[in-house]
């Protein structure tokens, strides 16, 4: 059965560039793209439905490929605590931070995680948001973690979203391990994380890799786990100082390393040999005040690809709106409309081991698209906030929300 999508323009992505088809059509068969060109170019064939755009801007799915989406309670207080100057660093120590959330995690049973979490990524699939990555880590106990997971995975079936599923285990150190890291990095290793991954709740592993958090040599230990259980691997690195964890994640051929605002010079040169890419998360950044930026010059001499995302967590980027960070993107790191809109599309793709099949629109991938009722694709980053006119296709089919 295919579909005709007609009367309107494409950025297909391609090559990280808007790669603009004008006065386009598409034909989708089934969950994939079987056609994609000018309309004066269609093939003769028979429809099941012809849909017109109505001259809208079409564009892949958007890919939000970092959220720490699945949490108990909110941090609302610590946010005015750093307003009047703490720093998060002192609210961490303060027993704040993480493990405030920690605790609310735990406390909250699976029904309410589920509940909670939906209201967020319903918000974020209604701008424009088809695939979604989402983090466990504040569980920080084999019995939460599986909880957060079972949560990620229920997410994937409740919504019409790809939901790849990312454990964080080493996010941070549970109270009961309390001055005990290598042995909580050890239990991960031969507890945890293979038992999780036994029960198909694991698509990647990630890890905090920071001096308030875990050490390079833990982190390593941690990959070589995952590595030994074929899982791909991802890394919160360089965030407040450092300590060469991007290069790390680079020398295991991570997915991807994100935050990255004290990265150095050889740090880029290991990710770019890699193809590891630099995650960059403005939320973050915008909401704890930061002043030290990713080195975006040396990301792009490289040729570094770089991403994009919401970076959704209760305590530096209680962000709802991907299409905000796309514009904070453009403000904050300075890159271009098309820079931005492909760090949330081909190279998001990248950053979840998708591209194969999401992140451009070509023949033969998944029929994930936005049209968008706009004149140009800058407008997607342009306009701040609102519910920009749209109609969201996954795997083919309309979905209203």
């Amino acid at each position: 059965m295919k579909k005709l999508w007609k009367n309107c323009h494409i950025a297909t992505m391609q090559n990280g560039q808007y790669s603009s088809i004008e006065h386009a059509a598409m034909v989708t068969s089934g969950q994939h793209i079987h056609w994609i060109g000018t309309f004066e170019d269609l093939p003769a064939d028979a429809y099941s439905e012809t849909i017109d755009l109505n001259g809208a801007w079409v564009t892949p799915g958007l890919i939000d490929c970092h959220t720490h989406s699945v949490f108990g309670g909110n941090r609302s207080v610590e946010f005015e605590k750093r307003l009047q100057g703490v720093s998060y660093a002192e609210i961490a120590a303060s027993g704040g931070g993480i493990a405030s959330t920690v605790r609310a995690t735990r406390e909250a049973s699976e029904e309410q995680l589920l509940a909670s979490a939906l209201k967020r990524v319903r918000c974020l699939l209604k701008d424009g948001v088809t695939t979604i990555e989402i983090k466990s880590g504040y569980g920080l106990d084999y019995v939460n973690e599986r909880k957060m997971l079972r949560v990620i995975r229920q997410i994937a079936d409740t919504l019409p979203m790809t939901v790849r599923s990312t454990c964080l285990a080493a996010h941070a150190l549970p109270p009961e391990y309390k001055d005990q890291s290598d042995a909580y990095i050890e239990h991960i290793c031969n507890e945890m994380l293979p038992k999780l991954h036994q029960e198909g709740l694991v698509d990647a592993v990630d890890a905090f890799c920071e001096y308030l958090a875990f050490s390079p040599a833990q982190v390593e230990r941690l990959f070589k786990t995952a590595q030994s259980l074929n899982l791909p691997i991802k890394l919160h690195a360089e965030q407040l100082s450092a300590l060469g964890g991007s290069s790390l994640a680079a020398r295991y051929q991570a997915l991807s390393a994100d935050h990255l605002e004290f990265m150095t010079e050889d740090d880029v040169k290991a990710m770019a040999a890699a193809g590891t890419v630099a995650v960059l998360l403005p939320g973050a950044f915008y909401f704890l005040r930061e002043t030290k930026y990713p080195p975006l010059d040396s990301l792009h001499q490289h040729g570094v690809r770089i991403a994009l995302s919401s970076d959704l967590n209760p305590g530096t980027s209680p962000a709802l709106s991907l299409r905000l960070m796309m514009n904070m993107g453009s403000t904050l790191f300075r890159l271009t409309p098309e820079q931005t809109l492909a760090g949330v599309t081909t190279h998001a793709a990248y950053a979840l081991g998708l591209q194969e099949t999401h992140g451009t629109l070509e023949t033969g991938k998944v029929a994930d698209f936005i049209a968008w009722d706009i004149e140009h694709p800058s407008e997607i980053v342009y306009w701040l906030g609102g519910d920009l006119p749209k109609r969201i296709i996954q795997h083919g089919n309309e979905i209203s929300i």
